[in-house]
């Protein structure tokens, strides 16, 4: 024991105290006692000695060891409460254990007396420092639950006010370009990359807003239309350059209402397909992405197939890392496709990529249908 214990005895019988007190000494623990018989002596002691370990026989004349258990519950007192006493039944002893005792000892049998006590000390320790941790890692969650909200607040904060006046400038960019048609073609080429840079960061305002989206907001269930979604992300892309020369070929069997989050779909749609326009081959005359989608009671089954630049087979395995670029012709921060990956995470769905240099490639995701109707749609 690192220090002295200061031990207070529940003890009418001086002759038992003594023989306590012998016999931790003669088990060689460090300690000082303090003995008390009454109930006021108890509570009193409690406050003033301020024990490291309670010894209480069970029945004195006015006042007994439950009675003095219960004080130390109130009391917050953190200490081992053993009961030291005569014979008692086995109920009781189990009863008294219950209640909140450490141990229990009988007087006819104390030499098991300064094991009980080291035992007692090991756990209220163990407990203790298990409390302590619990707390801090409380502590922690709250932190950072705290932090995730003010990082949050932050994107959301910081996106919108980087994204409004890159709107402006943009929309004073293509004001200028309309209003100086008499100037020299070289300020048109120059307007361009202006508008072609605004791009590029809006794009890449909008992956980080998804990807903070995606990380932490929960995932919602509704009924999701297709067919309809589809449609949205090709007007929402109509602006890319080559979107109007790519054929967009959309099959869509939906044999069962699908129900999934339509916030993280619209990210993997709209990625998918920017990709697909972004990094068609210029050496294809019929350039094309298809889209097919077949969805059951279970699940929807989506591919998407383009006839583009292709991924090399040694990039294949990275290309849903953060970061990666697979081609020296993307412009983005490397974004896109990990988002991709992580919102299907999210879903419990699953996503494999098939791709040959200069012939295309094929996403091929398997989404699970979160809606158990109790009969067919067709009924």
């Amino acid at each position: 024991m690192e220090k002295k214990l200061k031990i207070l005895m529940l003890e009418d019988r001086e002759e038992d105290a003594g023989l306590i007190n012998r016999m931790l000494k003669k088990d060689g623990i460090d300690f000082t006692s303090h003995n008390v018989d009454t109930r006021d002596e108890f509570v009193k002691a409690l406050d003033a000695f301020e024990p490291d370990l309670i010894l209480s026989d069970h029945s004195l004349p006015q006042f007994n060891s439950l009675e003095a258990l219960k004080i130390c519950q109130q009391s917050g007192f953190k200490g081992p409460f053993i009961l030291v006493t005569g014979a008692v039944s086995e109920e009781f002893a189990v009863s008294c254990l219950k209640q909140g005792a450490d141990d229990y000892v009988l007087k006819s049998n104390l030499a098991r007396l300064p094991s009980a006590i080291h035992n007692s000390l090991r756990q209220r320790q163990m407990e203790l420092r298990r409390r302590r941790a619990e707390s801090a890692l409380r502590k922690q969650n709250d932190e950072l639950v705290k932090i995730n909200k003010e990082l949050d607040s932050f994107v959301y904060s910081v996106s919108h006010n980087l994204r409004a006046p890159l709107m402006s400038v943009l929309g004073l960019v293509q004001l200028a370009k309309m209003n100086d048609k008499q100037a020299d073609a070289i300020y048109d080429t120059y307007f361009d990359k202006i508008e072609q840079s605004i791009h590029r960061l809006d794009n890449t305002l909008k992956e980080i807003l998804d990807y903070s989206r995606n990380a932490r907001s929960e995932v919602k269930i509704e009924r999701v239309y297709l067919q309809k979604l589809i449609e949205d992300m090709f007007e929402r892309l109509h602006y890319m350059e080559g979107s109007d020369r790519i054929e967009k070929i959309v099959m869509v069997d939906e044999q069962w209402p699908f129900y999934s989050d339509p916030q993280r779909l619209s990210v993997i749609f709209n990625n998918l397909i920017s990709n697909a326009i972004k990094y068609r081959s210029p050496r294809e005359d019929h350039q094309f992405i298809r889209i097919h989608i077949a969805v059951n009671a279970t699940k929807a089954v989506i591919d998407f197939e383009d006839n583009g630049i292709g991924i090399p087979p040694e990039l294949q395995t990275k290309i849903f890392d953060m970061f990666f670029r697979a081609t020296e012709l993307s412009e983005g921060a490397g974004l896109g496709l990990y988002i991709v990956k992580e919102a299907v995470d999210k879903l419990h769905g699953t996503i494999r990529v098939a791709s040959t240099t200069t012939r295309g490639t094929l996403f091929h995701l398997e989404i699970p249908n979160n809606e158990e109707p109790v009969a067919s749609p067709n009924v």
